[in-house]
């Protein structure tokens, strides 16, 4: 395989020709936040969260999708992408009705984790305060659509770990949403297994098991490190 030397934050690195910048990060122990990533399912850039400066290039660029290439002079932190890190995740606060205090994913919420981390202890733009729906029509789960930041970890997830495809984004803008079969109700849903995948890697308290308390949402997500690994060793490991 071939190996890539690369600069990250100064430092000289190796990479592996299929790693991500993302990859590599992680593996030198350097922060990058992210929303929409998680290990198991496929890398969209949907957050941009984990934007990176590529020397050369005038764009920011997603880690999580970003190949490491030869030569490659890539830095992580400066004043430009903190600026930018802080102002995504205000305006996701602003988005919807991210009410903590009332939240199952109060205290174990990423959303929250992420604004901490860049140092979001206040709002700058005006709430919107859209009209959501909650579908509590599945006997078991509860999507609120307040809470959604459209990370698409619950499509993602359904779709290629599940095999079901229940999920999808339907409408553009400030008016998408996460949907169940083509918007009908989840709990009509005719693709649905109940599995809850998606309720387990879902970063907010958008979708959670019914009759859970302020504060109450434990995600589970071993199943991602199962199933990653019996993917990559062939049918159940062998």
């Amino acid at each position: 395989m071939t190996v890539r030397t690369l600069t990250l934050d100064g430092e000289p690195v190796s990479a592996r020709e299929d790693e991500t910048i993302l990859d590599l990060c992680r593996e030198h122990g350097v922060p990058l936040p992210t929303l929409c990533h998680l290990e198991g399912l496929s890398a969209v850039g949907a957050c941009r969260l984990c934007l990176v400066e590529v020397k050369g290039s005038p764009r920011l660029q997603p880690a999580c999708t970003l190949r490491a290439e030869e030569g490659m002079e890539i830095t992580t932190s400066s004043d430009r992408l903190r600026r930018y890190r802080r102002q995504l995740v205000e305006l996701l606060l602003a988005e919807r009705s991210h009410v903590c205090a009332v939240c199952v994913a109060n205290g174990r919420c990423e959303l929250q984790e992420v604004a901490a981390a860049v140092g979001v202890d206040h709002v700058r733009y005006p709430y919107r305060h859209p009209v959501t729906a909650l579908d509590a029509s599945h006997p078991r789960f509860v999507l609120d659509q307040g809470r959604c930041i459209l990370c698409t970890r619950c499509v993602r997830v359904c779709d290629e770990i599940e095999g079901a495809h229940t999920w999808d984004v339907a409408g553009r803008g400030a008016g998408a949403r996460v949907v169940s079969d083509l918007a009908s109700p989840w709990g009509r849903s005719d693709s649905c297994t109940a599995c809850g995948k998606c309720v387990q890697v879902c970063p907010t308290g958008a979708l959670f098991e019914q009759l859970q308390p302020a504060g109450g949402g434990v995600k589970r997500r071993e199943f991602l490190t199962f199933r990653t690994r019996a993917r990559e060793q062939g049918p159940w490991g062998r």
